[in-house]
């Protein structure tokens, strides 16, 4: 039996570890944030997210940090026969990150790996009958799991981010529901809220136009943001999050309430941004 000395000196020696490993992090990171981006990155940006075009200096001077940081520590890996390249990890590392800035982060931490399909692919999804189970399969554009790993079907990304005037957008979907998962209670549509905001104020109003949008769905009638929403509380908050950053005029007039909710969570004004340029 191992004395509690040499526990102790084992549980000291650990700490060091980890606390050293945070260090060495904590310093990459802030030099990785001041790596300017290439013209060829800018190309890239400018190209396929048009919400970059809108963004201040400042703030694409801060997304540009959060790519190289992004970059360095997630792996990318192409299925289907796609080969990864920097237009693919530089797009959809960049989308990821738009939701990251002007805000404290930690770079979704639980996140280890991005799955790259060239087009959508074929999920397997199994479920219970009665006492059997069935398994079922169902073509999908991206998926977001608890294990660490976010799935994207690249031609999704490559056509769709280039439309501001769509609100689909398959990489802040799938990256919202992983901002959804940090608190470690699974996506239930009520994210990590910063200093000021009340947790009891988000379920209020993101609960009502839940319900709201249920009702819409069941009359047939349109709104601007996906009938898909209503499948949960967690796909409401991701299609939300589209919405908010894919068709900001229109979401903020139909509804203002929900969008200075995810205005207040995640320090932008898109719609502010392209009122200015209308101007």
């Amino acid at each position: 039996m191992k004395s509690a000395g040499y526990l102790l000196i084992v549980f000291l020696l650990a700490l060091c570890c980890v606390g050293a490993g945070k260090t060495w992090r904590f310093f990459r990171r802030k030099k990785l944030l001041h790596i300017p981006a290439s013209d060829l990155w800018k190309g890239f940006l400018a190209t396929n997210i048009p919400l970059y075009t809108y963004l201040s200096d400042s703030l694409k001077e801060e997304l540009h940090g959060h790519i190289n940081v992004f970059l360095d520590e997630k792996r990318f890996e192409g299925c289907g026969g796609i080969e990864i390249n920097d237009e693919i990890r530089v797009t959809i590392a960049a989308l990821a990150c738009i939701l990251l800035l002007n805000r404290k982060t930690d770079y979704y931490p639980k996140l280890k790996s991005i799955l790259v399909y060239p087009h959508p692919y074929v999920a397997e999804d199994a479920g219970m009958l009665g006492d059997m189970r069935v398994n079922a399969h169902s073509v999908r554009a991206g998926e977001s799991w608890s294990t660490g790993v976010v799935v994207i079907a690249w031609d999704q990304v490559n056509c769709r981010a280039r439309n501001i005037g769509g609100a689909y957008n398959v990489v802040l979907h799938e990256f919202a529901h992983q901002l959804d998962e940090e608190d470690g209670s699974g996506t239930m549509g009520v994210p990590i809220l910063g200093e000021g905001s009340s947790y009891a104020t988000w379920a209020k109003i993101l609960g009502g136009e839940y319900h709201n949008l249920l009702q819409k769905v069941d009359r047939d009638e349109a709104d601007v943001m996906s009938d898909y929403g209503a499948t949960n509380e967690a796909e409401f908050f991701a299609v939300a999050t589209e919405t908010f950053f894919e068709k900001p005029l229109q979401f903020r007039k139909a509804h203002p309430a929900l969008y200075d909710q995810l205005k207040g969570y995640y320090k932008l004004d898109p719609a502010g941004w392209l009122s200015s340029d209308l101007k």
